[in-house]
């Protein structure tokens, strides 16, 4: 190697002598998944002392990173910590509600130690629930790392930014993708290979709502794409496997492809629209 690359990679070291590491915040965020969930835990507490204990390590463990992070805002790394753990108990409750959205969503889910244990979508509305609340507190890039390492894990790609409601149920799972500016409502179940994106990349539209948003107790099957800050599906709604939507879909509304014969060019899809009340 040139002295001039050695000296290049060298400078870049010395530009970055608080980059967060990222293998401290997933060891930080796999110890807080195991507190909140002993299904995940490599631990075996004697005392709620040394559990008490153990919970003050992981408050100190954040706050050091917040303070390796260069992109935080300008706000005192002990308070932000401090109020991510006073939120912990809303946010179990929020992942409690998540496990019995997912059990009571899927047949195929014989308990809830099940669903904690092996579903990879709770695992990811877990980083998700626990990136937002960094996200809200205006922190920037350790939220991001969450998010893509349980993106990496399970193939499905959550931004932090993404408001969802409670009893949120991701089956399979696989290829889902949820945009920044999403807003999902309560008891939404969402299949493998869903998108919920924008119409537009342009960098300039960075700080306006381009993803959609979806109403209460709505299903949206496999493969359906949902594209646009201005799209609404309305509350009560069914949205067929593969259905591509770009305009917002009244309450009570179910939308599907069909296939319709022509004579001259054999099937065709339709999409059909059933419903729309409100």
């Amino acid at each position: 190697m040139s002295p001039n690359f050695i000296d290049k990679l060298y400078v870049a070291q010395q530009a970055c002598p608080t980059c967060p590491s990222q293998k401290e915040l997933i060891n930080f965020f796999e110890e807080l998944l195991g507190a909140l969930f002993p299904h995940f835990s490599q631990r075996k507490f004697t005392s709620p002392q040394e559990f008490h204990h153990h919970l003050q390590k992981l408050q100190l463990q954040l706050e050091q990173l917040l303070v390796r992070n260069p992109f935080q805002q300008e706000k005192e790394v002990s308070e932000v910590s401090a109020t991510f753990f006073e939120g912990l108990p809303e946010l179990y409750q929020k992942l409690e509600q998540d496990v019995t959205g997912i059990f009571e969503g899927d047949p195929a889910a014989k308990s809830r130690t099940e669903v904690i244990s092996t579903y990879p979508g709770f695992y990811t509305i877990a980083a998700h629930r626990v990136a937002h609340e960094l996200y809200l507190q205006g922190v920037d890039l350790l939220p991001r790392i969450i998010s893509e390492y349980a993106h990496s894990r399970t193939g499905i790609d959550i931004h932090p930014g993404a408001t969802i409601g409670s009893f949120f149920c991701i089956d399979h799972g696989t290829g889902v993708v949820i945009g920044e500016t999403t807003i999902i409502g309560d008891h939404v179940k969402v299949y493998q290979g869903v998108t919920l994106g924008a119409l537009s990349v342009d960098k300039k539209d960075a700080k306006t709502k381009r993803h959609p948003t979806i109403g209460n107790n709505t299903v949206i099957y496999a493969g359906a794409t949902i594209l646009g800050g201005k799209t609404e599906i309305g509350h009560d709604c069914v949205i067929g496997g593969n259905v591509w939507l770009t305009q917002s879909v009244p309450p009570y509304s179910k939308v599907y492809y069909q296939a319709k014969m022509n004579n001259d060019s054999g099937d065709t899809d339709t999409i059909i629209f059933k419903g729309g009340i409100g």
